[in-house]
C-alpha cells in the first residue's frame, strides 16, 4: 500500500475490489455533512462522479456513517466487493479522514479538479483500514506577515493540510514587516502597517534589496471565509498576534504604542529587513486597551480554543532604558524587564480566560514565570517544551532544528535562498516529538506537534510549495501515524510510499522539490539582479537541545 500517512492496520487487499462509476451513489448519515459535500465536490468532480443520494449500504455505493465507539478521529473503512465502501468515523472528523483516505486509494487522478479520462475505471481492492491519529494537534504554522499569502494561496493551502490529515493551521498575522488582518476600531494598522516601501533581499547581512513595495491584508469577509473553508475540512485556524515584541508595523500605525520616551516613534516605518526588532511595544495601560480591542474583534472571528500571542524574541532594552517602563516595574513590584513581559503576557491570559480562550506563546513566555493556563509553543528546541510540560502546561512541539520547514533540504549550490540547518526529508521523517526524558504524566501534557514556515526568503506560493513539500508529508506521518523510536523507523517504505505520493502533489499542481534536487527554474540564482546573497546557512548537525 502507498497511503500516507501510514494507517494503524490494513485487512487485506485482496485482488477483488469495488469499481465506482457514475451510478455510484452516496449515503451521508447524520454528522457526515461535511464530507458529504466534500466528496461530491472535490473526488465526484475528480473523478466525474455525481455522487447522486442513495442508501445506507446500498449496492455500488459510499456509505458514511458516524461511530461512537471509535475514538474521535478514527475512523474504519471498509471496501466490499459485493456493494461499495463505508466509512465509519468516531465523529465528522473521523468521516473526513477516512475520505482522505479513499481518495488515495482511487489513484493521483482524484487529486484532480476536473476528471481527465471520464471513462476511466477507479477500482479499489477489497480491504478493512482502521485508523486514528497519535496527536489531537497536528499543525502547520505559516507566516504572511514577511511575505503575504492572498486568500485563494491561503485556501489551496488548507486543502493540503486536509489531504495530510493535518487539522491545525496556525497563521502568523503581525510582525515588524506587515500588519495582515483588517482590525476595524484601528484601521491605520492596515492602511499603514500593512505596507512596506522595499525588502531585504536574503539574509539581513544582505547588501540587496527588492525595490518593489510589498503588502496586502485579509479582510475581516476574507477572514471568515478562510475560518469557514477549514472548518469544513475539520481544520482548527489558530490566529497569532505578536506581542510584545514583533510590533514595528504597529507601531508604525500608531505611534503611540512604542516607547516614547526612549525615541521618536513617529520615525519608524514598517520594518523592511529581517532579524530581531528593538521596538517592543510600551507596557502601559494604553496599549493594554488598545490590543483589548484588537483581540476583542479577533475572538469575533476566530472560534479557535487557543489564540497565539507570539511572545518572542523581545529585546528589553527600551524598557531598561524608559522612564515609563522602569516606572511601572516599580509600580508592580516586579524585579526585572523578564518580570515586566510576565505581566504583559499574564494580562492577556486573565483576559482571554476570563472569554473562554486559552493563550498560546512562543516558549520565551516561560521568561520571569508563565501565566497559569498559558500553553508554549516549543521553538528553541525541546527544553522549553520538557520545562512546560514538566510544570503542567500544555505544549506543542515544533522545535526550530527539526521542524522549521524554511530550513534548506540539501547543502548543494542550487539550493534557492539557503536558511539554517540542512533538514532532509528523512531527517523529518524521523523527528520525535515527545523527549524520551519526559515523565508520563509530563508526556501527557503534550498536545502534539506542528511544522513552522517563516517566510522572509519566500516571496510567493511557488516558493512556499518548494520549501513545504514533500517535507510536509513526512511530518504527516509524524503528527498521525504511531511510528517506531526514530533510529527504528522504515524510511526505505517511507520513500516507496512518497514514489506515489508525488503523482498526487502533481496532480494538486505542487511545486516541491523533486528528489534529485531543484529543477532549473528552481535554482539559484533567483531574480534578475538579484544574484549573490549568501542566505544564512548553518553547517553541520543541529543541535539536540
Amino acid at each position: 500500500m502507498d497511503l500516507i500517512p501510514a494507517p494503524s492496520s490494513i485487512d487485506g487487499p485482496s485482488r477483488c475490489g469495488f469499481l465506482p462509476d457514475r451510478g455510484t451513489t452516496l449515503y451521508a448519515g447524520p454528522g457526515t455533512e461535511t464530507t458529504e459535500r466534500w466528496l461530491r465536490s472535490t473526488l465526484g468532480a475528480a473523478l466525474g462522479l455525481p455522487l447522486a443520494p442513495g442508501e445506507e449500504r446500498a449496492q455500488n455505493s459510499v456509505t458514511l456513517v458516524v461511530d461512537d465507539s471509535l475514538e474521535p478521529e478514527a475512523y474504519r473503512l471498509d471496501v466490499v466487493q459485493s456493494w461499495g465502501v463505508e466509512i465509519r468515523g468516531g465523529s465528522g472528523a473521523g468521516v473526513f479522514w477516512g475520505a482522505q483516505t479513499l481518495r488515495q486509494l482511487l489513484g493521483p487522478a482524484a487529486f484532480r479538479s476536473a476528471p481527465v479520462a471520464p471513462e476511466t475505471a477507479y477500482g479499489i481492492a477489497h480491504q478493512t483500514i482502521e485508523d486514528s491519529p497519535r496527536f489531537a494537534w497536528r499543525g502547520l504554522m505559516l507566516d504572511v506577515s514577511r511575505h503575504f499569502m492572498p486568500k485563494d494561496d491561503v485556501l489551496r493551502y488548507l486543502d493540503l493540510l486536509a489531504a495530510h490529515k493535518l487539522n491545525v493551521f496556525h497563521v502568523h498575522l503581525t510582525d515588524d514587516q506587515g500588519w495582515r488582518i483588517e482590525i476595524k476600531r484601528h484601521p491605520k494598522l492596515t492602511e499603514v502597517g500593512a505596507w512596506r516601501a522595499r525588502t531585504k533581499y536574503g539574509h539581513r547581512a544582505s547588501e540587496l534589496w527588492d525595490e518593489r513595495p510589498h503588502g496586502g491584508y485579509y479582510t475581516q469577509d476574507d477572514i471568515r471565509e478562510i475560518v469557514a473553508y477549514a472548518a469544513e475540512r475539520h481544520i482548527t485556524v489558530v490566529p497569532e498576534i505578536d506581542i510584545p515584541g514583533h510590533s514595528q508595523a504597529a507601531i508604525a500605525a500608531y505611534p503611540e504604542l512604542g516607547n516614547t520616551d526612549v525615541i521618536d516613534t513617529t520615525s519608524l516605518s514598517v520594518w523592511d529587513t529581517w532579524g530581531v526588532n528593538p521596538n517592543v511595544l510600551a507596557p502601559t495601560d494604553n496599549t493594554l486597551r488598545f490590543y483589548e480591542g484588537v483581540f476583542e474583534e479577533l475572538l469575533g472571528l476566530f472560534p479557535s480554543a487557543f489564540v497565539h500571542i507570539g511572545g518572542d524574541e523581545c529585546p528589553k532594552d527600551q524598557w531598561k532604558a524608559s522612564p515609563a517602563a522602569q516606572a511601572r516595574i516599580k509600580e508592580l513590584g516586579l524585579k526585572d524587564e523578564d518580570e515586566l513581559q510576565s505581566w504583559f503576557i499574564r494580562h492577556f491570559d486573565t483576559w482571554l480566560a476570563e472569554r473562554g480562550r486559552r493563550l498560546i506563546g512562543w516558549d520565551e513566555i516561560l521568561e520571569g514565570g508563565l501565566a497559569p493556563g498559558a500553553a508554549v509553543s516549543s521553538w528553541r528546541g525541546y527544553a522549553g517544551g520538557i520545562a512546560a510540560a514538566e510544570a503542567g502546561h500544555d505544549v506543542v512541539m515544533c522545535p526550530e532544528q527539526q521542524v522549521y520547514l524554511d530550513h534548506r533540504q540539501h547543502g548543494g549550490p542550487d539550493e534557492p535562498m539557503p536558511i539554517g540547518y540542512v533538514r532532509t526529508l528523512e531527517d523529518v521523517y524521523r523527528f520525535e516529538p515527545v523527549p524520551p526524558v519526559l515523565s508520563p504524566e509530563a508526556a501527557a501534557h503534550i498536545l502534539g506537534t506542528q511544522a513552522n514556515v517563516w517566510t522572509e526568503v519566500m516571496q510567493d506560493r511557488s516558493r512556499v510549495d518548494y520549501q513545504v513539500f514533500p517535507r510536509l508529508a513526512a511530518f504527516a506521518e509524524v503528527a498521525w501515524s504511531t511510528l517506531p523510536a526514530p533510529a527504528e523507523r522504515d524510511f526505505a517504505d517511507f520513500e516507496r510510499r512518497m514514489t506515489a505520493h508525488y503523482k498526487r502533489l502533481d496532480a494538486l499542481g505542487v511545486d516541491y522539490r523533486p528528489p534529485g534536487g531543484p529543477l532549473p527554474w528552481q535554482k539559484r540564482p533567483a531574480p534578475k539582479g538579484m544574484k549573490g546573497s549568501i542566505g544564512r546557512p548553518i553547517e553541520g548537525a543541529p543541535p539536540n537541545v
